[in-house]
């Protein structure tokens, strides 16, 4: 067992030093590591007159993540819808959706091709991020191999990361998104990292 773990050590690290990031890609903000920080950066290309991003829980003052500006007049009372997008589990606080008013009345976007409808254009790296996360890559800031980025005139580039299974395996990705059409393209780099005790990230 213990020659197990060891191989998985010096193999972990030999992927670890054979990843290379470009000198011209950049680090990931740290703050850009929480889906929640994402959402004030999201310009959709359709005008709404409000929107806002929730989570389904119970408490409704816990349930807003963000919500932007809107007139004193308005006002959005609509059930929770029963799925949503990023579901992490079964009950409460498991999911988030978007709930927006346009020509007077209410529009959900509760599921992730739903939410890349939304972002429309990619106009800047957290919109980027977050349709990444809607194919399930995100933003591991400790190495740059697992968060960094490049901006170019008509795609985003990043290096991002995927864990999966139990034991836990993290893969390192390098991810080419379209600006103008959402769409994305991935790239393995390799797995650099194996969690035995299956504890989440």
């Amino acid at each position: 067992m213990k020659a197990i773990i060891a191989f998985s050590v010096i193999f972990s690290s030999l992927l670890y030093c054979q990843i290379r990031v470009p000198d011209d890609y950049k680090k990931i903000p740290d703050i850009l590591d929480t889906t929640d920080y994402l959402y004030p950066f999201i310009v959709p290309d359709k005008d709404y007159a409000y929107w806002r991003v929730l989570s389904n829980d119970m408490d409704y003052e816990k349930a807003v993540i963000y919500e932007s500006q809107a007139p004193d007049f308005m006002t959005i009372n609509e059930p929770v819808p029963e799925r949503g997008f990023f579901q992490r589990c079964i009950g409460n606080n498991c999911f988030s959706y978007i709930l927006a008013c346009k020509n007077d009345r209410s529009v959900y976007f509760s599921n992730e091709q739903q939410l890349r409808d939304f972002i429309g254009t990619v106009d800047n790296l957290p919109e980027a991020i977050l349709l990444a996360k809607t194919y399930g890559y995100s933003v591991d800031t400790s190495t740059l191999f697992t968060g960094a980025y490049k901006i170019e005139e008509n795609h985003i580039l990043m290096y991002l990361m995927q864990s999966k299974g139990c034991p836990v395996v993290k893969e390192s990705f390098w991810v080419k998104i379209n600006r103008k059409s959402g769409k994305l393209e991935a790239r393995k780099n390799g797995i650099y990292a194996r969690d035995e005790n299956c504890s989440p990230l």
